[in-house]
């Protein structure tokens, strides 16, 4: 048996972990892996900065559901990606973090880009940080990281590789077994907990589904449709979930709906499966989830389960093998037909439409396109099954109105970090992940201007994103908060009335539009997806509109 380096094992374990693309930037600490990789035939996607490379392998493992990885090298390399660790660790992204580091030999020496524990850095915002000290021990360190991510919940994991354990030669390992062993998903329910959700279900009468992220995580979106679809319950779902609501005629959109509807006609039991309390849900004031329902929550992290609200009862499990079982069992179980259900059913869709409605009543029109217009448009214009991806607090507060119209397969919007700036790296993991597909990214031109050199990379890696920058001149969100605590008179650094970030696309090779009128936004749009090419449509604007989720967050209704 020959000798191999650190790089290589680590390309090989990939391999076996059924990883097809890594993202990232070069460097010298890490590129033991690059040529490894580029001996196995293993695509590595550069990025133009670490931060894009931590935020596409999050977009490559939202749209796969698989795990996403990421190459940093030493130093500024790693510590570029630490926003995408923490936003990952929020919303349950598996992301496994491979950081290059200084030799071991030169610990404590004061040399170049040895002088930071990367570990303990990574250590609060992974599910687990690691440091390997030799090289013969990255077959089993790497074995565990990749268990770990996928393991339900699901997470992050960052794994310091310092550069002589990387390019350190060692016994080849016998890898020819299963090393990695990844369980196939989480928890499942106990028997007498499905008995109890199905008991439930039969005395409701105005019963709904909440799919939350965990739904798209554990691959379980065709197993919520056929269960929703056997026991007749509308399913709503957070932005993570709603990808898993297309194709079912029970799929009633964004859990954002449910506000508002009168009194008495709430819902009056609530099945949230993969959903956790907090931003989505209202947190615990009753707006979404209403108080006087008996609500039912399924979650694979028992610390998740009743942390906001009062639940009657609490599953822990994965939503993949309890809306399997859910299903089996109602299966075995007489049909009862329910006239209630069809009334229950019409009510919200009259609900969903006064919705609608009052959205498109508030909107005045002046020399600028009203965003709601253009969001109303994009819908229309995204084909179904397309992935969408929303960036900058305005525009996917907008977007969340019409997004449901658009049918995608996955909607990617920001997390529980609400971090700006996150979508052109998301997107182009996207992408990577189904390059047949279209992905359409939505931003504002406060969020783009993070990584616009990200457009270079989706030229040079064949990666045919479509953005469209909302450019309302101005980080929109703040300035408006600023309005409502100061008045019109405070406005301070919120102004971005300067550009053009179409032309820069154009310069760094992107196809590019410019859109001032809503009747050229259609044809724009619809060229830009047939081209197949990295393209930059940019719609002007108006920054005065304030989106109804926007009026929730300050504190008031959304009309």
């Amino acid at each position: 048996m020959g000798r191999i380096n650190g790089g290589e094992i680590v390309v090989r374990i990939l391999r076996q972990a059924g990883v097809d693309t890594l993202f990232g930037i070069n460097g010298a600490h890490i590129d033991s892996v690059y040529q490894a990789a580029l001996d196995h035939g293993l695509p590595v996607v550069d990025t133009r900065h670490e931060m894009n490379a931590g935020h596409a392998a999050e977009g490559y493992a939202r749209v796969r559901n698989a795990l996403g990885v990421a190459l940093l090298t030493a130093g500024g390399g790693f510590t570029n990606a630490v926003t995408s660790m923490a936003n990952a660790l929020l919303d349950r992204t598996p992301v496994l973090y491979l950081a290059a580091s200084g030799p071991l030999a030169d610990d404590q020496t004061n040399t170049l880009q040895a002088g930071l524990d990367q570990v303990a850095v990574a250590a609060p915002v992974t599910k687990w940080a690691h440091r390997v000290t030799r090289t013969e021990l990255i077959p089993r360190v790497l074995a565990r990281a990749v268990r770990t991510a996928l393991s339900a919940p699901r997470g992050p994991v960052m794994i310091d590789l310092p550069w002589d354990v990387l390019t350190a030669e060692t016994d080849e390992p016998d890898l020819s077994g299963e090393l990695i062993g990844r369980p196939d998903h989480g928890p499942a329910p106990s028997s007498t907990a499905v008995a109890q959700v199905l008991d439930m279900l039969a005395e409701a009468e105005r019963p709904v589904i909440l799919a939350g992220s965990e739904v798209p995580r554990s691959r379980a979106g065709g197993a919520l449709r056929a269960f929703a679809e056997r026991m007749d319950v509308p399913v709503f779902a957070d932005f993570e979930g709603l990808g898993s609501l297309t194709g079912s005629p029970l799929g009633f959109g964004l859990l954002q709906s449910l506000h508002g509807l009168p009194a008495g006609s709430e819902p009056d039991l609530v099945v949230m499966v993969g959903l956790r309390f907090g931003l989505t849900t209202a947190h615990g004031s009753g707006a979404l989830v209403p108080h006087s329902a008996r609500v039912v929550q399924i979650d694979p992290d028992g610390s998740e389960l009743g942390l906001l609200q009062q639940v009657d009862l609490s599953v822990v499990a994965d939503p993949l093998p309890a809306l399997r079982e859910l299903d089996q069992e109602a299966a075995r179980r007489p049909a009862t037909a329910d006239r209630q259900r069809h009334a229950w059913k019409q009510l919200l869709r009259t609900h969903l439409r006064r919705r609608r409605d009052a959205v498109a009543a508030q909107v005045v029109l002046d020399d600028r396109i009203h965003p709601y217009r253009a969001v109303r448009t994009i819908a229309g214009c995204v084909p179904a099954g397309s992935v969408v991806v929303a960036d900058g607090a305005l525009t996917y507060l907008w977007l969340s109105e019409t997004i449901p119209d658009a049918a995608p397969s996955a909607f990617l919007c920001h997390g529980y970090l609400g971090s700006m700036g996150v979508g052109m790296g998301v997107a182009l993991g996207a992408q990577a992940a189904d390059r047949d597909g279209h992905v359409v990214l939505v931003t504002g031109d406060g969020a783009l201007g993070y990584s616009l050199a990200e457009f270079d990379s989706m030229v040079r890696a064949g990666l045919p994103v479509v953005t469209v920058v909302l450019n309302n001149r101005a980080w929109g969100a703040t300035l408006h908060a600023q309005q409502a605590a100061h008045g019109p008179h405070r406005i301070v650094n919120n102004r971005l009335e300067n550009g053009c970030y179409s032309a820069v696309a154009a310069a760094l090779g992107a196809d590019a539009y410019q859109v001032s009128d809503i009747a050229d936004l259609a044809p724009a749009l619809t060229k830009a997806l047939a081209a197949r090419r990295p393209a930059c449509v940019e719609v002007h604007v108006s920054l005065d509109p304030v989106p109804p989720e926007e009026r929730v967050i300050m504190g008031g209704s959304p009309f």
